[in-house]
């Protein structure tokens, strides 16, 4: 049973950009959380980590064992180690906050809470956001928050993670060739169709990697080739801060596999997970 634990497969709304699971993979073994948001949702890792425990448990009870694949490390983190009890925040702040510009958020939040503003990208403004609205709305800042964590499962689980590090050049190949089977799998009727819901610009799925550059050529700002490297790019570029992430940030312990993942290697990636069998 495969559950995914990737930020961007949780939206229905672009399947073939988010290399979501073939109809192929899907009859070999089943999937969960793939596809069950909408796009006009603004899906947190705290609301995914509670579908992904939901799942887990329900195939511990019947004596199956979930696979989480996906590489989206705060979905991860969350689930494992918890999340901050922030109170929810009032509603008038957040009206507040949101309706105002990223550079007029960011000013405030360089009085409110030097360190956040000092970390953040001025231009980052979902994140901006979010840490202006917790200290306006609750007194405290975000990272005082984060110092306390509730609900992560790691304890109660037994976990055999395997972690992918495979050869930068060959991994970015991999990610330009995968962005031209998507073109050619439909990836711009997809962004088309998803971009004639005038949804917030803001929102999860309008900033999925691939939406902004075949949106510029659906727009006659850009020839689908340059819409393709652009994507390319930026498809690598999150790659390289994925790859960096789980290079570091897990445990020492957890097994690296260095080697291009194939057919012919598969099974030497999961020895590692049983290094005493």
């Amino acid at each position: 049973m495969i559950v995914n634990a990737d930020s961007a497969q949780i939206y229905r709304d672009l399947p073939v950009l988010s290399a979501q699971p073939s109809a192929t993979e899907r009859s070999r073994a089943e999937h969960r959380l793939y596809g069950v948001l909408d796009g006009a949702t603004s899906g947190s890792a705290a609301e995914w980590a509670e579908m992904a425990k939901r799942e887990i448990a329900g195939l511990h009870s019947t004596g199956r064992t979930p696979i989480l694949a996906g590489g989206t490390g705060l979905y991860l983190r969350t689930l494992l180690d918890g999340i901050a009890p922030v109170p929810p925040i009032d509603p008038g702040v957040r009206r507040e906050v949101r309706e105002a510009s990223v550079a007029v958020n960011h000013a405030r939040l360089r009085t409110l809470d030097p360190p956040a503003a000092e970390r953040l990208k001025p231009t980052d403004s979902t994140r901006v956001a979010r840490a202006l609205e917790v200290i306006l709305s609750t007194g405290r800042t975000l990272s005082d928050w984060q110092t306390q964590r509730e609900g992560g499962i790691a304890g109660e689980i037994e976990l055999e993670p395997l972690i992918l590090l495979p050869p930068r050049k060959w991994l970015y190949q991999r990610c330009d060739e995968r962005l031209t089977q998507m073109i050619d799998a439909g990836a711009v009727a997809e962004v088309e169709a998803l971009l004639a819901r005038a949804l917030d610009p803001d929102l999860p799925v309008m900033r999925a990697i691939g939406v902004r550059e075949i949106g510029g050529y659906l727009r006659g700002e850009r020839s689908l080739d340059e819409a393709v490297a652009a994507a390319q790019q930026a498809t690598r570029r999150y790659a390289k801060r994925q790859y960096t992430w789980f290079a570091h940030q897990p445990p020492a312990d957890w097994p690296r596999f260095r080697e291009p993942l194939d057919l012919d290697r598969l099974g030497d990636a999961l020895a590692l997970l049983q290094p005493n069998r």
